[in-house]
């Protein structure tokens, strides 16, 4: 009988420490999967803030309107006289009344009011001057400053490479020395050395291939967009030719959802017209097809 109790006893140790084991496993496994998703939702806001500071050289706008504020300021000076009147006569018995009422609207002659007025007014690439918008990209700068060492943490933890994560830091030193000193040809090519970082840290975090290759895509698109300003046409050539080859594996790609095909296939041929536009070197085209293209990539 103590035999079988031994036995009983034994073998209700080794289920306990399997159990414990599983759950250890779950629990570990569910922690690895919630800093993974963190990692790629920082990565996709990295993406959105270095494409917000390329568009920013160019003062482009992805979007077709952009919406803008002014103040309009009221006096109450007519309001309050009928209020005046209309309460004089009203209260035209009472002489205590009346001195009440002849005290506030003194008070409310005093006053303006001020109200908001929001308009939108097409942004487009033909309508809109080619400035770049210094103050945008230093308030997009600070902004990513406030959050990079969570980021870097957060990059140390998994499969990260930790000389790409310390130079991606430095380059972000380097992108706000040129963004500072408003030098738009070494700002694009910090920020060129920025975005190449992002494909590498999505390479061992990222899963979604079309996302991944979507980086490589812009990438190549950013590179040939920050060679305008030189006119070397043939430089920019070959970076968006890589960008066609990145791009068409996706749409051989049996991994790939089906309901993306028709985004992709429309991204395409914009991809191609923007590669035509070498041809004729002109750069408003460039830039027309260039907003098309990251709109595209935006709904894929």
């Amino acid at each position: 009988m103590k035999k079988f109790k031994f036995i009983a006893y034994i073998f209700l140790a080794f289920i306990l420490i399997i159990l414990g084991f599983t759950i250890y496993s779950i629990a570990t496994k569910n922690d690895n999967d919630d800093e993974k998703e963190k990692v790629i939702s920082e990565i996709k806001y990295l993406d959105t803030k270095l494409v917000d500071l390329f568009n920013n050289m160019n003062n482009i706008e992805t979007r077709n309107y952009k919406i803008y504020t002014t103040k309009i300021e009221e006096s109450g000076e007519a309001e309050t006289s009928g209020q005046k009147s209309s309460e004089t006569n009203s209260q035209s018995n009472s002489s205590s009344n009346t001195n009440n009422s002849e005290q506030q609207t003194s008070s409310e002659n005093n006053t303006t009011n001020s109200t908001d007025n929001y308009e939108m007014k097409q942004s487009g690439i033909l309508t809109s001057d080619r400035d770049t918008n210094w103050s945008a990209c230093k308030n997009e700068i600070e902004l990513v400053y406030t959050s990079i060492s969570t980021i870097t943490l957060d990059l140390y933890h998994l499969n990260i490479s930790k000389e790409d994560i310390l130079k991606f830091n430095e380059q972000l030193d380097k992108l706000t020395i040129s963004v500072e000193n408003e030098n738009k040809q070494q700002t694009l090519d910090n920020l060129v050395n920025l975005y190449d970082l992002l494909p590498k840290f999505a390479e061992n975090v990222i899963d979604d291939v079309v996302y991944k290759t979507m980086l490589q895509v812009k990438l190549n698109i950013f590179k040939a967009y920050s060679k305008l300003d030189t006119d070397n046409w043939e430089e920019i050539n070959i970076e968006i030719s890589k960008a066609v080859e990145n791009y068409s594996n996706l749409l051989t790609n049996p991994n790939v959802e089906s309901y993306r095909l028709s985004s992709l296939n429309k991204g395409y041929i914009i991809l191609n017209e923007l590669k035509n536009v070498a041809n004729i070197k002109d750069k408003t085209v460039f830039f027309i097809k260039y907003k098309n293209l990251l709109e595209e990539i935006n709904n894929i």
